[in-house]
């Protein structure tokens, strides 16, 4: 299996586990990732998930240019890549164990939050193989500065994860051995707080950069009505009064809504 499940908790951890093809994407890789995924979504006990790798050689190489040479291409529309773009519900982690390059890069950049060892680097080298990261490399001027994106891009020059942190594009830079256990920590923290409440952000904060501030204000209008009118709001202002830990619904999940 190029892909291990784990629960732990409230949270769950998919390990791509094929360090001897410096867990690059082949075929079998990225539908079990995308199945993982989904499992999770469709688990109401689930709040996060993490996703990580074997070893500390790579986190992901990128797309297995042999298993495409073979096969062929995957199909973008059965990808995690395809589902972590799109509105996928639930808060994900990357836990950088390694280097992420090409589509491994684009991978960590499909998750909502990233946590990477000091020795991890990241590149797009596509360039260098005549074809583009349009699989989320071409959208880093969303998250950092045109000419440093234009420059990871045009180049295909390494990105050390000390300057990455810099940028903003990684939330935790710690030594190789705990990448993991800062990852599941933070995962944790996440999972304490209303299901709903954190669904709802994650969405209204991704619609920020997608769409006008004034559609915006709307729709946060809306969510924050349908929050109050919930009962994770009355539970969690009860919770703070009564000084306890809050007792969460159970979140009904949905299909995944385009962000």
């Amino acid at each position: 299996m190029p892909v291990h499940r784990e629960r732990r908790g409230r949270v769950v951890l998919l390990t791509i586990d094929r360090p001897q093809r410096r867990n690059s994407l082949d075929h079998a890789t990225l539908d079990q990732v995308s199945s993982g995924l989904r499992a999770a979504a469709a688990d109401p006990e689930v709040r996060v998930v993490v996703l990580t790798a074997t070893g500390e050689r790579a986190f992901s190489a990128g797309l297995d240019l042999k298993a495409v040479a073979e096969a062929g291409m995957p199909d973008p529309a059965t990808s995690p890549l395809h589902l972590l773009r799109g509105g996928f519900p639930l808060p994900v982690l990357a836990a950088i164990n390694g280097p992420a390059v090409g589509g491994g890069f684009e991978l960590a950049l499909a998750c909502d939050l990233r946590v990477a060892a000091e020795h991890a680097y990241f590149a797009l080298p596509e360039v260098a193989l005549g074809i583009a990261a349009t699989e989320g490399g071409t959208e880093l001027p969303l998250r950092i500065p045109l000419a440093v994106a234009l420059e990871i891009g045009l180049t295909g020059d390494k990105l050390s994860a000390a300057r990455a942190y810099e940028l903003g594009l990684v939330n935790r830079v710690v030594p190789g051995p705990e990448v993991l256990a800062t990852a599941i920590a933070l995962a944790e923290r996440i999972a304490e707080h209303s299901p709903e409440a954190v669904r709802t952000t994650k969405d209204l904060m991704y619609r920020s950069i997608a769409i006008d501030q004034a559609t915006l204000r709307a729709r946060a209008r809306e969510a924050t009505a349908g929050l109050l009118a919930g009962r994770d709001a009355a539970e969690g202002m009860a919770a703070f009064v009564e000084k306890r830990a809050p007792r969460w619904a159970a979140l009904q999940h949905d299909q995944p809504s385009d962000r």
